[in-house]
C-alpha cells in the first residue's frame, strides 16, 4: 500500500484495528460463556445421574428410608437449582454469540471497504499505466511512420 494510500486509509484503518480487538474480546467472551454452560450441563448432567442412582431403596430400616428420602429431596433442590444456573448461561451463551456476531459483521464492513478502496486504487494504477503504454505506443508509431510527435 502507497503512502498516499496509507494517508488516505488512516482513520480506517484505525477504524479496523478497534473492530478487530472487539471482535477479538467478543469471541473470547463468547468461548467464555460456551465453557461456562457446558461446565453447567455437565453439572445437571451429573446431578441427574446421581438422582436416578440414588433413588433405589431395596431393603432397610424405616429410618435408612427417611434419610434416603431427605437426601434425595436436597439432591433434587441442588438439581433445580443447577438446572436455573444452565439457563443462564444459555441466555448469556446467547447474548455472548449475538455481541460476536455483531461485531464481526462490523469489522467486515470496515475490511470490506477497505479492500474496495484498494482494488479501486489498483484499477486506476492499471489504467494510469494503460494511458502511459498507448502514449508510448503511439510516439513509437508516430517515430516509425516519420511524424514527429
Amino acid at each position: 500500500m502507497s503512502s498516499a494510500a496509507t494517508a488516505d486509509d488512516a482513520g480506517l484503518l484505525a477504524v479496523a484495528r478497534v473492530r478487530r480487538v472487539r471482535e477479538t474480546d467478543s469471541r473470547i467472551g463468547l468461548q467464555t460463556a460456551l465453557a461456562e454452560q457446558r461446565a453447567a450441563q455437565k453439572r445437571v448432567d451429573d446431578l441427574r445421574r446421581r438422582l436416578h442412582d440414588a433413588d433405589r431403596f431395596a431393603a432397610g430400616s424405616a429410618a435408612d428410608f427417611v434419610a434416603l428420602r431427605g437426601s434425595l429431596q436436597v439432591l433434587g433442590m441442588v438439581l433445580l437449582a443447577a438446572v436455573e444456573e444452565l439457563d443462564q448461561t444459555r441466555t448469556i451463551s446467547a447474548a455472548a454469540l449475538e455481541a460476536w456476531q455483531r461485531d464481526r459483521a462490523k469489522l467486515a464492513a470496515i475490511e470490506g471497504l477497505l479492500e474496495r478502496r484498494l482494488a479501486a486504487r489498483r484499477t486506476e494504477a492499471a489504467r494510469g499505466e494503460a494511458r502511459e503504454l498507448d502514449d508510448l505506443a503511439t510516439q513509437r508509431w508516430l517515430r516509425r511512420t516519420g511524424e514527429v510527435a
